[in-house]
């Protein structure tokens, strides 16, 4: 590496904003699991809204500044994770001593200025990426806190800290004890993110998750914000797709009473009932079903494995332009399982296959002796 490539990359790892733009997946222990997709998708042209990383070297700034790693470390040496009263307690303290210290000025002035460089007042996401998600043999995914529709700056900062923060909840701190990953090896990046206006979006992954056939993609939608779909709120319509031909092979429309929808005077998404005329609607038109369906076989073959996407279609866009991708993360479920398949076959060994197909002989003998 030459003195100047040097420089850059001191420059990076100091950094305490990094636009998708400047990610890539080498970044994962900067940026988290969702950020760094977000960058390769952003540099590999896939449609993504527009954003940038807080870095988790602005998360160990303020741990180191705020002084409180002790004290979080003492109070996790007496959690017992098997009691739900221990966890609760213990997992609350260590969030509210985090929230009782404010950011510093250098990494909060950072942020506004990021953000200002977005638009006056752009409505944004606000989502935790932290750095043992969205891994290949993880299911992570889900267990930090995503703030939608956040307006203004003083917004943004907060809700970055309470990303943090979240990195202590109940449910994530259970799932570090009960996958034997050290709470100190996983620290905090915050996706912001400019706010799709979603008139329908959901999940697609490239695989039928009922059977792992890989010639299939399977697509969950709805109207409005696709928290819904991910939350189990509404029945999602579902549209089965044939990967190699992209053809639909089989639909099914639910009636969906609910979507999370923009409040503008409020500045927040709120949940709302679906018009009766529109509830039994396909929230996907065909094309818009081909389209996911092209979208997720793109971002399976750029990512060499099954992928769970997060897509959404935006109101405010010309059609033909309006499809978004939010998210991509491998599929972990059925990818797991072949995992487990491969290495049970390899844990046989020579033996352990002859036996299995010496087995139907070795009985018939034992049945001739009886």
């Amino acid at each position: 590496m030459t003195s100047n490539a040097n420089e850059l990359a001191r420059d990076r790892d100091a950094a305490y904003v990094l636009g998708f733009d400047e990610i890539s997946s080498n970044d994962h222990d900067l940026v988290g699991g969702k950020c760094a997709s977000l960058g390769e998708m952003t540099q590999a042209g896939v449609a993504v809204p527009p954003g940038f990383a807080v870095t988790t070297t602005a998360h160990r700034a303020f741990l180191d500044a705020s002084g409180i790693q002790p004290k979080i470390d003492a109070l996790l040496e007496t959690l017992d994770a098997g009691s739900t009263d221990s966890l609760a307690s213990v997992s609350g303290a260590v969030r509210d001593l985090m929230m009782s210290h404010p950011m510093m000025d250098d990494i909060a002035q950072t942020l506004r200025a990021a953000y200002a460089a977005m638009g006056d007042d752009l409505p944004v996401a606000v989502r935790s990426s932290a750095t043992a998600e969205d891994l290949p043999d993880a299911s992570f995914a889900g267990q930090q806190d995503t703030y939608l529709w956040v307006v203004g700056a003083d917004e943004v900062v907060e809700k970055v800290r309470s990303c943090w923060a979240s990195m202590f909840a109940d449910r994530a701190v259970k799932y570090r004890e009960d996958n034997n990953i050290p709470h100190s090896d996983v620290l905090m990046s915050v996706v912001v993110q400019k706010m799709v206006n979603a008139r329908s979006s959901g999940v697609a992954m490239t695989l039928d998750p009922s059977n792992g056939d890989r010639t299939k993609i399977s697509i969950d939608a709805s109207w409005g914000l696709g928290e819904t779909v991910v939350s189990g709120e509404v029945t999602p319509d579902n549209f089965l797709v044939e990967k190699v031909l992209l053809s639909v092979v089989d639909r099914t429309v639910s009636k969906k009473q609910v979507e999370l929808v923009p409040d503008l005077v409020s500045k927040t998404a709120v949940m709302s009932d679906v018009p009766e005329e529109r509830a039994s609607k396909p929230s996907l038109s065909d094309d818009e079903v081909i389209a996911v369906a092209d979208l997720a076989k793109r971002l399976e073959k750029q990512n060499r494995c099954p992928q769970d996407v997060e897509w959404a279609i935006d109101a405010d866009a010309p059609e033909g332009a309006n499809l978004f991708a939010l998210q991509s993360r491998p599929e972990t479920v059925w990818s797991r399982k072949a995992k487990e398949k491969k290495t049970s076959a390899h844990s046989m060994g020579l033996d352990g296959i002859v036996g299995a197909l010496l087995a139907p002989a070795n009985a018939a003998k034992a049945a001739k002796k009886t």
